[in-house]
């Protein structure tokens, strides 16, 4: 339970003693500025609109009921009805030792229990190379994926592999083209990728090539055998390779089931839509009439027999409804489909192949260059996902160096991959996922404010000050005797962790926690130029001590949720 729950659980009490009045929706945030409180309700602006009362005289009830409460040291009211909430200190030192005591385990809960998330992400095609565009929904994905768990859910990171489009039929005539049908088992990633876009460079001359391209993919499809060895192959050496990226990446999935693990499904899905009157034919083609809805037919059906990318999506939500009966469907898809998954959801509804669980779509923006341009796909111009993570660690090595020059060259090894893989994440983590960003390595692998080698920085700066004392194990020790105003603004850091945690998740937005991490460790620095700590009297000493054990403790559960390691040196 979160201080935010626990407050919420003392106004309810409140409301029923006193005003019989359950139920009712109001917010507790945190005040604007810190002489305003540090919790605010508009509970009695809610009541008074209900019962037709004077908010002002509401929240003054309130106030004298709940002022009484020992996690307080004052609760005053603010027109036009807010009630503010003071926090005793005494109670909020008494905190430390609690999260201390959890350990790895603050900030979660088990309010998940029971309930399974799916969650759809990362997705690339087989036959190409993971590019830079793969990123966000990797790392975002699999952020949501961290912060479910971590809240009590069974999550299901599904990797749905696009291993059964119409870039195969353009992929296996080129190849044909070229080696006629023979299997050529030592093709690569790159050579398959190269196909295909001579394919799209030729096919602007000979518009006659995407017919003879969708014959090859019905003949896939219809699994006509030289056809699909070549597709097996293909996706053999898909998968080595993409897994090489996501060891790197750190990300696991629960299940990859690609489009063609569906594809026995899809005659079914025709079938039922026609049984139920949902599909209608057009033009030789099956369609879903979404006219009443206000949106574009979705057509599931081509006019040659071949299915869509939406006919096997149709088939993957029936197919999850039926085995995990899910409480979230989530697809962490870049924003440019949004009005396809529009379509998708509406016609899964009216096949009735989902039910009660939430059906979201969690888009984001682009990654553009530094100079701030949209990165093209179909002209070859994105870079290498495992180009880039290389690049990074040879960039992160240069600045390590410069920090330290006493790590041995396995340490330099080691860390240096950690400062680049968390700088890439973190530098898409940190940002609301909805608004484009900039890939620029200068600000990725910067030591200063929001980026990931400065919270890594920050975590080993704190284990370094652990090395120099004494005080190597947690010792009972007086947290009242920590009375500083930076003292006290890190305790209120640690406190609030859960909520920044489960807001995260409730809104699908890992920047709420890289946000809060990034305000604990400046709060830190601050806190350790204004105060001393290993200079301090002993029993001081060791309060302060386990006061920023705590904030290690959280500084390395925040970034782990987010999928980025903390070294031991730097």
């Amino acid at each position: 339970m979160t201080n935010k729950d626990t407050i919420k659980k003392q106004i309810r009490q409140v409301l029923t003693d006193k005003y019989q009045a359950d139920g009712l929706d109001f917010n507790v945030n945190y005040p604007p500025l810190p002489e305003m409180g540090d919790y605010a309700t508009n509970v009695a602006l809610v009541i008074g609109k209900e019962l037709r009362k004077n908010p002002l005289t509401i929240a003054n009830e309130l106030m004298n009921n709940l002022g009484k409460n020992k996690m307080w040291n004052k609760v005053t009211v603010a027109k036009p009805g807010f009630v503010n909430f003071f926090l005793n200190q005494n109670w909020l030192t008494a905190q430390l030792g609690i999260i201390l005591k959890q350990g790895k385990k603050y900030g979660n809960s088990n309010e998940g229990k029971g309930k399974t998330v799916v969650i759809d992400y990362s997705a690339p095609n087989i036959a190409k190379k993971m590019h830079v565009g793969h990123l966000r929904s990797t790392v975002i994905g699999a952020a949501i994926c961290n912060l479910h768990k971590f809240l009590g859910y069974k999550v299901i990171g599904d990797n749905h592999l696009g291993d059964w489009g119409t870039q195969f039929g353009k992929l296996i005539f080129q190849y044909k083209k070229i080696y006629g049908e023979t299997i050529k088992k030592n093709i690569t990633v790159e050579e398959m990728e190269k196909l295909y876009l001579d394919f799209h460079q030729e096919a602007k001359e000979r518009p006659e090539m995407e017919a003879v391209a969708r014959k090859e993919l019905k003949k896939l499809q219809d699994h006509e055998k030289f056809n699909y060895r070549l597709w097996q192959l293909f996706y053999r050496v898909s998968m080595t390779e993409f897994k090489k990226v996501y060891d790197l990446l750190g990300v696991k999935f629960e299940t990859w089931h690609g489009e063609s693990f569906y594809h026995k499904m899809l005659p079914g899905v025709i079938a039922e839509a026609l049984k139920k009157g949902v599909a209608e034919k057009s033009q030789g083609a099956l369609i879903v009439n979404l006219e009443k809805y206000g949106l574009p037919p979705l057509l599931i059906k081509k006019t040659d027999g071949a299915y869509l990318y939406s006919t096997s999506d149709l088939a993957t939500i029936k197919y999850r409804h039926e085995k995990y009966s899910p409480t979230k469907n989530l697809y962490v898809v870049a924003d440019q489909q949004c009005l396809y998954f529009e379509q998708l959801f509406k016609t899964s509804e009216l096949l009735g192949y989902h039910d009660k669980e939430e059906m979201m779509h969690i888009k984001f923006g682009l990654i553009l260059g530094k100079g701030g341009k949209k990165m093209s796909t179909r002209e070859g111009e994105v870079a290498d996902l495992m180009e880039i993570i290389n690049e990074g660690i040879e960039k992160a090595k240069v600045r390590i160096k410069i920090k330290n020059k006493n790590l041995s060259k396995i340490e330099l090894e080691k860390t240096a991959k950690i400062i680049a893989l968390g700088a890439i994440k973190y530098n898409d983590l940190s940002q609301n996922r909805l608004t484009d960003i900039i890939f620029d390595w200068d600000k990725m692998l910067n030591f200063e404010s929001g980026s990931a080698p400065y919270l890594q920085y920050t975590y080993v700066r704190v284990k370094s000050i652990f090395k120099k004392s004494k005080d190597q194990k947690i010792k009972r020790s007086n947290y009242k005797l920590l009375k500083e105003q930076a003292e006290i603004k890190l305790m209120k850091d640690l406190i609030n962790f859960p909520e920044a945690v489960r807001a995260a998740a409730e809104e699908y937005k890992p920047n709420i926690v890289a946000l809060h991490l990034d305000k604990l460790a400046a709060d830190f620095h601050s806190y350790y130029e204004q105060v001393p700590i290993l200079k301090a009297d002993e029993k001081i000493r060791r309060a302060r001590l386990d006061l920023i054990r705590a904030v290690a403790q959280v500084i390395k559960i925040g970034l782990e949720l987010l999928g980025v390691k903390t070294p031991e040196k730097m």
